[in-house]
C-alpha cells in the first residue's frame, strides 16, 4: 500500500504545484463547483453557482470548452477525495 501511495503522489506532484499557487478565491470558486459535482449537479450548474459566490473568479467559455472544462474539474474532484482516502490510510 505504501508503494501505491508514493506513486500518486509523485504521479501528482505537479499538479499539486499548480494547485498550491492558486488564490484563495480562486480555491473557493473551485471548491463550489467541486461540491456541486459532488453533489450530482451538471458542470454547467457548478459552474453557474459557483459564479454567483465568485463572480470575479467565473470562467469564461464557450460550449466548445465545457467538454474540458468538465473532464478538469472531474480530474479534480477525484484527486481530492483520493487526497482525502489516502490521509485516512495513512494517519
Amino acid at each position: 500500500m505504501k508503494e501505491l501511495i508514493e506513486f500518486y503522489q509523485e504521479f501528482s506532484e505537479e499538479f499539486e504545484e499548480e494547485l498550491r499557487q492558486r488564490t484563495p478565491n480562486e480555491v473557493a470558486y473551485d471548491t463550489v463547483i467541486l461540491q456541486e459535482l459532488y453533489d450530482g449537479e451538471s458542470i454547467e450548474s457548478a459552474l453557474e453557482t459557483a459564479a454567483e459566490t465568485y463572480p470575479d473568479e467565473a470562467l469564461e467559455y464557450t460550449q466548445d470548452e465545457l467538454g474540458d472544462i468538465k473532464a478538469h474539474y472531474e480530474f479534480l474532484l477525484n484527486h481530492e477525495i483520493i487526497k482525502g482516502k489516502i490521509a485516512r490510510l495513512t494517519n
